[in-house]
This record gives structure tokens, C-alpha cells and sequence, in this order.
């Protein structure tokens, strides 16, 4: 008797329990196909805002025509990633010349000096980046010109000189072009809120615009001259890319088109490098560990004295592997396998 009562009692609460059951489940689907839902739109907003943002700032960026030497002879193309000189420039004007902001022109004779420049190899595999610094008072041959310190190059004939300077000097084929000039390095230093740069003696000093660029045209009071005046620059370079890439400035939208509007106001490049070039090296580069890559000087067999100038000698023969290395591709395995005058070595 007592057994059968509780028996239908535990019956009718177990048909009551299942209704609720059934009820909550539909909800719970809702709930969970609307975060669904929100989920998938979110990542579309995101993905659609991203290629706006790649596809609007690609299509900004200041193109330089003109730039390639014609009528020369050309190194073979490299067998693999592809080949940037960088070009920083002392302009000697008060006119902004590079990027979209530019108002004077890129290069009038006498006028304007290439201070910086660098051979950046992205590897075909695009599992690195290598950078190495040509000195500014590097004695080469500049055709037409004769012997003459490298930034003279520009000088005298503007890009088409100096990648003709640079091409026959190392044998490596430069696929494309970039330059920055000083007015455009403060601006874009302070865009990103200033540079944290690393010392010798393990901290950091932030510096402004105005101060990062004294930072990195210092050479006179420096134990190396030039040689260490560009690992300055390498140094600067290695913190604003560990700052851009930083997920502070990744993720806050507002940042970071304060920053990609710097990088189009200052930055020119090559007009062979198209919107779609752009955006695929964009694609390309997302994986690359900026902080591992490899900052170095061009081999050199010391400095000296020319005709009353300072000049830094390379080393010819020591140099022939490292453009080698770049031409072939393999510069991964060059590094591992050759003393270099690497950044972090030393950092003045």
C-alpha cells in the first residue's frame, strides 16, 4: 500500500521533472545558437574591418616612380623571398618628402643624403627577417662618379643611383625600395607614443621624436663611428617593431590607425610594389617573429682616412658569402654558421 503510493508519487515527479526538462532544452539551444550567432558575426565584422583597413591603407601608402636604374646591368633574380633596400634619408629641407605627407620633392641633386641603409631579406618561406646595414661612409665605386663615400649616391642621382651603387657592389637584386625622411621618422616615432629604446646597460630609455632621431645620427662621440651609429639604428627599428607588433597596439582600433596613418603619411615605396604585393607580404608576415629578427653590419675590414674624409672600408671578400647567402636564399643558415658584427653583440 505505502509502496504503491510512493512508487506514483515518484512517477509524477519524474514526468514533471522531464516537462521542465524539455522546456529548458529548447532555451538552451536559443541561447546557445544566439552566442553562436554573435560569435560569427563578430568575426566577420572583425575580418571585414581588418581587409577595410588592409585594403584602405595599401591603396594610401606614397608610391615613388622611377626608382629601378635602367640601361645597366642587373644582377640575376634572387632564387627565393624577396629583397628590400631601405633608405632614411636627411633631406636638408624643413618639407616633409616622403609618404602621402611629402610636399618637397624626394631628391634634388646635392640636397638630400641617404644616412641609413639596409638590405631587409624576407625569406621565401617567411620564417624570419634579415637586415644588414651598408655604412653610410662605406667607400665604393659609384658609377659615373668614381670612389666616393656610399650616401653620395643618392645625392648624385637619387634612387636609380644608389640601387645601381648597391646592386653592383653586393651582386643581390633589390625587388623593392623604401624611404623615410627624418621629418617623417619624428612623426612616426611619435605616433607610437615614443620609443622605448633597449641601453648598453640593460635598460630602457624612452625617447620623443626629436630625441630618438639625435639617438640614431650620433657617430662622432661613439667608440666605432659609423659602425656603431648603425647599430643605433638597427636598435631603434628592433623596439619600434616590437612596439607596433605589441598586442596593446594590435587590438585598440582607435591606436592603431593613429599608427597606420603615421606609416602612409611618412613611408614611400617603389611603384612595382602594388596593392595586392602589399597585402600579400601583410598576409605572409603575420606568423614572423619580429623580435628574432636578425639586425647586422655589412663585414668591413676597419676604417680610415680618405682625402680628409672618414670612411669605413668593407671587406670584400668576407662580404661575397653574406650576399651570396641573401641571392640563394639561405641566409638562415649563413647566421647560424658565420661570426657576424651582430645587434645585441653590441648595443652602443
Amino acid at each position: 500500500m505505502f509502496t504503491g503510493r510512493f512508487e506514483g508519487a515518484t512517477t509524477m515527479k519524474s514526468s514533471v521533472s522531464a516537462a521542465v526538462h524539455a522546456r529548458r532544452r529548447p532555451r538552451a539551444r536559443r541561447v546557445l545558437l544566439g552566442a553562436l550567432a554573435l560569435l560569427l558575426t563578430g568575426t566577420v565584422m572583425t575580418a571585414g574591418a581588418a581587409w577595410w583597413a588592409v585594403d584602405h591603407y595599401t591603396g594610401r601608402i606614397g608610391r615613388i616612380p622611377g626608382v629601378f636604374p635602367t640601361g645597366v646591368p642587373q644582377p640575376a633574380s634572387g632564387k627565393g623571398g624577396v629583397t628590400f633596400l631601405f633608405a632614411g634619408l636627411d633631406a636638408r629641407s624643413d618639407l616633409p618628402t616622403t609618404g602621402t605627407d611629402a610636399q618637397g620633392p624626394l631628391w634634388k641633386e646635392g640636397m638630400q643624403r641617404s644616412d641609413t641603409m639596409m638590405l631587409v631579406h624576407l625569406p621565401e618561406d617567411r620564417s624570419g627577417a634579415f637586415a644588414v646595414s651598408l655604412p653610410r661612409d662605406s667607400w665604393v665605386d659609384v658609377p659615373g662618379h668614381g670612389n666616393a663615400k656610399l650616401n653620395a649616391a643618392f645625392s648624385w642621382g637619387g634612387p636609380p643611383l644608389l640601387i645601381d651603387t648597391v646592386q653592383r657592389l653586393t651582386g643581390v637584386r633589390v625587388d623593392h625600395f623604401a624611404v623615410l625622411d627624418w621629418s617623417g621618422f619624428t612623426k612616426l616615432t611619435d605616433a607610437l607614443g615614443g620609443a622605448d629604446i633597449p641601453m648598453a646597460d640593460g635598460s630602457k630609455r624612452h625617447m620623443s621624436g626629436e630625441e630618438a632621431l639625435s639617438y640614431v645620427r650620433a657617430r662622432k662621440n661613439l667608440p666605432r663611428g659609423d659602425l656603431d651609429r648603425t647599430h643605433r639604428q638597427q636598435n631603434y627599428l628592433r623596439s619600434v617593431f616590437s612596439k607596433l607588433l605589441s598586442s596593446g597596439s594590435v587590438t585598440d582600433p582607435f591606436r592603431w590607425k593613429k599608427l597606420l596613418d603615421a606609416v602612409t603619411e611618412t613611408v614611400s615605396v617603389d611603384d612595382r610594389l602594388s596593392d595586392s604585393d602589399i597585402r600579400g607580404l601583410a598576409w605572409d608576415l603575420k606568423g614572423v617573429k619580429w623580435a628574432g629578427m636578425v639586425f647586422m653590419n655589412a663585414p668591413v675590414t676597419g676604417t680610415g682616412m680618405v682625402s680628409g674624409q672618414s670612411v669605413v672600408h668593407l671587406d670584400r671578400e668576407a662580404g661575397q658569402g653574406l650576399w651570396d647567402a641573401m641571392a640563394e636564399d639561405t641566409m638562415a643558415q649563413y647566421v647560424d654558421s658565420h661570426t657576424l658584427d651582430r645587434l645585441g653583440d653590441r648595443t652602443p
